[in-house]
């Protein structure tokens, strides 16, 4: 059990003495006694519990100083005491009337007439804000039972208040609880009742069975009725409340028990298992306290949120309790409380919220320690967060002890575990090489603990952490059939050492179907692990910046575990080892329970250990994830020899995907530039087996084919394709055409090419070869012809054309149509030769003065048509003149051509009806350019006119009327109209 509370009795009435103690009251440092002769005694408490050396218990006169006794405090005995500081006056009850006393002589003030008959009252006080000013003020109140009756008086900052309202309820009032500064639960015989004093409001409180009040939402415990105290001569049960945290109530009457908020309303929470009517309760920050006295004395203490019992507390004929009203002080002041019998008071001292925790950590409590540092505030522990923590991940271990594996692995993601912890609790199968450094490990631990247990504890007064290492005899653990601790019998303070515990849990053997569950389970954890760690790190290995971390609630270095001695390693590679081996245990989860989900891991950058997936996957045949992975790690010379090896291996192992250089192609297709030396390495197998496949290595429509380096690229595949270089014709020609390539030492080698193909072929491999010559030659502007044109043999036919294009390029147009219309004798080339360089000077002249508007214009595009006349009209010898295409020319494109120099080289000797066509083109020219220019002279008529009547019809035009009268004022300069100038704004 948990050892919350100690009790220290600090005033003790001799057994001879006849006055019983019947209240008791502490304030601060003081402590007053009602007893039943009347008399009030006061003490002073000392604060020695933090001198007191361990085994050394102070005397009751030392803990409790008597500084007065008021024998004429009262004529009967004193049934209750209360303070209300604000007025300032003790307050008690005796014979039925409520009485105020100095609080520094104990003398009578005064008597409350009206509450005569009374059998109980409550005061509280609070800070609250007035409503009409915002000022904060301190109102205290005090509640008074007569009969039926409710009595009420309240102080405003030690004012007393005038209105002091009263409330008739059904039957008698048996208790009164403030549960907030302005409601009160009030117990009757049967049932409960919530007064809110502010608004003189009564509502009924329902409940199951004792409890009262109406229908309940349920029975008792036992039946409808209940099980309680009535009979023969019984007495029956008093009704109970009182304030818990977070605006909880818990009402307790007989062993019923019922949970409200402060306003009345069920809460549905299950009641507390009580065995027997307690006769006090209470709330302790943060515990729930239950007086019963039908068990001799005993008080329980439970934890109000799960309602377990953590200790309980023999106290001899203990019946009554005296806790600090939680609205004086801070709620965890109250921490300390006192219990008081007929001859003894006891105060209990809380041990400390840290060590509390400890304590239920050692006994395996820990929803109760969970639950614990819920209630508790952060300023009340060290390191809050980081305990919570710690106990959830011993409640995951123990789940995992229990089978419990989706709970387990749950509550261990909720935490946010370090993963080498959760791995370690698996066999070798899944932790790898961990479990063999966890055997040794447990190993030395166990050692370690036999020889401390032999050595015992030395008589004296040990630390805490020697109390933790070196449990005595007296709080042995021993252990159940199933080998799960167990505390000594009837010890409620037994030591439950944890780390045996969690080293249980971790020897567990995990085999089979076991295994396998385990195992899906463990994978939503390593994923959600793997989630937080990528916040931290990249890929790469570095480690983000923080203005690039979204802030979690966790930090990430909670994933890792505590660095040790010894251990030099910096946080990044301390973050990327535990992301190895996340990474590497997911791996292998997934081999164990789903292999097929192994494949969308590799797909995806890790950071698994490639020996131990190679091994893995190479022993289960998973070669297409195996080079999945291997890419996805880098390893790319190991994966093309790896699919080498497989595309050139036929045996039925080998899946058929692998089969060939399909898939080699396909991973070289995935490189990029840098790798270039590989590229090239394992593509000479693709291409040698399928060249148009492997070609696709370097002219696919991927972004890596056209980055690589060309120059390497065209090397490569000359030396693969020594004969017809077919190779580095297709890769030129990709590069050129689609690519864009704009690089003369490319555009001259495909041109090389072509030359050596027209050359040495024949058929259709000559005739295709030339066209794409002649194509490059026509549109290509990136090569040398000079030197191209002293490759061209003037006496090879099929090269006069090629000849021309290089000559025209080079601006020798006589040349190129010589070529034409001599050496090919083929005028209609030299016609549309003609036609492309006119069309061609045309686009590239000033638009508004197009070369066929003017007959005499000397333009480029002109003087094609006219050296192309000159040569057929007066050629060179021993060429003859050719009239046919002459005239032909003269007749189509006689307007393009200078008139004075055209009809100069006709001879005398032409009949002129043969020129009948050329000067009706002439003629039709000129009359072309006449009209034109009428119709844009009618054009430009027309838009003044329609600009003329907008300025002077429009109605922003010239043509209206203003008025101006002697009151009219400039909108400028804001003057009147005189006889100035008048100038009117188009607005």
């Amino acid at each position: 059990m948990l050892s919350a509370f100690t009790a220290r009795p600090i005033i003790e009435l001799r057994p001879k003495e006849k006055p019983r103690i019947e209240s008791v009251l502490a304030y601060g440092d003081r402590l007053f006694v009602g007893l039943s002769t009347g008399t009030l005694r006061a003490y002073r408490l000392q604060d020695t519990h933090s001198n007191d050396a361990v085994g050394d218990e102070p005397s009751p006169d030392e803990e409790a100083k008597l500084l007065k006794e008021e024998e004429k405090f009262s004529r009967y005995k004193i049934e209750q005491l209360a303070y209300i500081k604000e007025v300032p006056a003790l307050v008690s009850l005796s014979n039925g009337l409520v009485s105020f006393h100095d609080p520094n002589t104990y003398q009578l003030q005064e008597h409350l007439a009206k509450s005569k008959g009374a059998s109980v009252f409550a005061v509280t006080s609070n800070v609250v804000k007035d409503e009409a000013t915002g000022v904060p003020q301190i109102v205290s109140r005090l509640a008074v039972a007569v009969k039926r009756k409710l009595l009420l008086w309240s102080w405003h900052d030690s004012e007393v208040n005038d209105e002091n309202p009263e409330f008739t309820l059904v039957t008698g009032i048996k208790s009164l609880t403030w549960v907030t500064g302005t409601r009160l639960v009030v117990g009757l015989t049967a049932s409960y009742v919530l007064i809110d004093v502010e608004y003189r409001k009564v509502s009924d409180i329902v409940g199951p069975g004792s409890i009262g009040g109406g229908p309940g939402q349920d029975s008792g415990r036992f039946g409808v009725a209940g099980m309680g105290y009535m009979g023969m001569g019984g007495m029956v049960p008093k009704p109970l409340a009182t304030r818990l945290g977070e605006g909880e109530v818990l009402l307790a009457k007989d062993i019923n028990t019922h949970f409200t908020n402060t306003e009345g309303e069920p809460l549905g929470r299950r009641q507390i298992p009580w065995a027997t009517a307690p006769d006090a309760i209470g709330y302790s920050y943060p515990f729930l306290l239950a007086l019963q006295s039908g068990k001799g004395g005993m008080l329980e203490v439970r934890n109000p949120a799960t309602l377990a019992s953590l200790q309980s507390l023999s106290l001899k004929d203990a019946t009554m309790m005296c806790v600090p009203n939680p609205y004086v002080s801070l709620a965890h002041a109250g921490k300390g409380f006192l219990v008081a019998s007929e001859k003894c008071v006891w105060r209990m001292d809380a041990l400390g919220y840290d060590d509390q925790i400890e304590g239920l950590f050692e006994k395996g409590l820990y929803d109760e320690a969970i639950s614990l540092l819920g209630m508790l505030e952060d300023a009340l522990l060290r390191d809050k967060s980081g305990r919570l923590r710690e106990a959830k991940m011993l409640k995951a271990q123990a789940l995992f002890d229990q089978k419990r594996y989706r709970d387990s692995l749950d509550l261990f993601t909720e935490a946010s575990a370090p993963p080498e912890r959760v791995i370690s609790m698996y066999p070798s199968i899944i932790s790898g090489e961990m479990e063999s450094t966890k055997e040794q490990d447990d190993e030395a631990e166990a050692e370690a603990k036999e020889k401390g247990s032999e050595a015992g504890s030395l008589p004296g007064t040990p630390s805490k952490n020697d109390k933790k290492r070196q449990p005595s005899p007296q709080r042995s653990i021993r252990s159940k059939g199933n080998g799960e601790p167990m505390a000594a019998e009837n010890d409620d303070n037994a030591s439950l050492l944890s780390v045996p515990i969690v080293k249980n849990f971790r020897r567990r053997v995990l085999e089979g179907k076991e295994l396998r569950t385990a195992a899906n389970e463990l994978r939503g954890f390593l994923v959600d692990a793997r989630t937080k760690l990528q916040q931290s790190i990249s890929w790469d290995g570095s480690i983000k910046e923080a203005s690039s971390v979204a802030e979690a609630e966790v930090p990430v270095e909670a994933l890792l575990v505590p660095q040790q001695p010894g251990d030099e390693r910096s946080r990044q590679e301390r973050l990327i080892d535990t992301f190895r081996l996340v990474d590497t245990t997911l791996f292998r989860t997934y081999m164990l329970a789903s292999p097929s989900l192994a494949g969308s891991l590799f797909r995806l950058p890790n950071f698994c250990e490639p020996e131990v997936v190679k091994e893995k996957l190479l022993e289960s045949k998973r070669y297409v994830d195996l080079i999945d992975f291997l890419y996805g790690k880098g390893l790319h010379s190991e994966a093309l020899r790896m699919l080498q090896e497989f595309g050139k291996n036929s045996k039925d192992d080998v899946p058929e995907a692998l089969r060939g250089p399909q898939r080699t192609v396909a991973y070289l297709q995935n490189l990029d530039p840098a790798h270039i030396e590989l590229i090239l390495q394992y593509a000479h197998w693709p291409i040698t087996v399928d060249p148009r496949l492997g070609m696709e290595v370097f002219v696919a429509d991927t972004e890596n084919a056209e980055t690589l380096p060309r120059d390497r690229v065209l090397g490569f595949l000359g030396s693969i394709d020594r004969k017809d270089k077919q190779l580095e014709t297709r890769y030129l020609e990709h590069i050129i055409h689609e690519l864009d390539d704009d690089k003369s030492i490319f555009h001259q080698r495909l041109i090389d090419l072509y030359l050596e193909t027209v050359k040495c072929s024949e058929g259709k491999d000559k005739t295709r070869a030339l066209e794409k010559l002649l194509e490059l030659l026509r549109t290509s502007k990136h090569y040398e012809s000079w030197s191209l044109l002293k490759k061209l043999p003037k006496d090879d036919a099929d090269l006069h054309e090629a000849r021309a294009i290089i000559l025209g390029n080079m601006g020798q147009y006589r040349q190129a149509l010589s070529i034409y219309a001599f050496d090919m004798g083929d005028a209609a080339k030299a016609e549309d030769y003609c036609n492309q360089v006119y069309v061609s000077e045309a686009d590239s002249s000033d638009p508004t003065s197009p070369a066929r508007k003017a007959s005499t214009s000397t333009s480029e595009g002109s003087l094609i048509y006219h050296d192309l006349l000159s040569l057929y009209l007066s050629p060179p010898p021993p060429q003859q003149s050719q009239w046919e295409p002459a005239l032909d020319i003269l007749a189509k494109h006689g307007s393009r051509l200078p008139a004075s120099s055209t009809l100069s080289l006709i001879p005398e000797s032409l009949l002129i009806r043969k020129l009948e066509e050329y000067f009706t083109t002439r003629i039709r020219a000129a009359n072309t350019i006449v009209n034109e220019a009428r119709i844009t002279a009618g054009l430009r008529k027309t838009v003044d006119v329609e600009e003329e009547v907008k300025l002077r019809l429009g109605s922003r035009g010239r043509n209206r009327s203003v008025v101006v009268t002697e009151e009219r004022v400039c909108p400028v300069c804001h003057k009147r109209f005189g006889g100035s100038v008048l100038k009117v704004l188009p607005e």
